[in-house]
């Protein structure tokens, strides 16, 4: 099957990896059908959710694992059910990124994560039951969070409290 898109140009997909999102995503409860476009950076975190029905319609996303060490949701039993999900292996969790003209502004939505069970292609955009999480989560404020609790302790100057020479 082949789809015209506008970010990706004429794309052969394969009908088997169709992801079916019965309610389709709020905001675009017409568009049902979608694929994941794995990104050509074999390191990026980024990939796309790409409109088959609706083949203008494309959304930046990113594995929320990846940037948020510390994710944690729940899917509710009526989530889970409808979506046919047996087993927490069978689920893949994305974040839809947002990216503003000013990149370092980039976000990604963990209040509402996209859920797909890779067993029976169904997916949803779940909002979660929570106020933990927020629809902008600074990716790049986040990586750096990160990059000073891993630098909090790796002083290895002579002298310092953390070499033990």
């Amino acid at each position: 099957m082949q789809i015209d898109t506008r970010d990706f140009g004429i794309m052969e997909i394969d009908e088997s990896k169709v992801l079916d999102f019965k309610e389709g995503l709020p905001g675009f409860e017409d568009a049902k059908k979608f694929i994941l476009v794995e990104n050509e950076e074999k390191d990026s975190p980024f990939m796309w959710l790409q409109g088959v029905d609706k083949p203008d319609l494309a959304f930046a996303i990113v594995n929320p694992f990846m940037i948020k060490k510390d994710y944690d949701i729940n899917i509710s039993g009526e989530a889970a059910s409808q979506l046919g999900i047996e087993k927490a292996e069978d689920v893949s969790v994305f974040s839809i990124v947002v990216v503003p003209e000013d990149i370092t502004k980039i976000s990604m939505n963990l209040k509402a994560p996209v859920i797909i069970n890779t067993k029976n292609n169904k997916g949803a955009q779940i909002i979660l039951d929570t106020d933990e999480y927020s629809v902008r989560h600074y990716i790049l404020e986040e990586l750096q969070r990160q990059e000073v609790k891993r630098d909090a302790c790796s002083d290895t100057e002579e002298g310092t409290v953390h070499n033990h020479k």
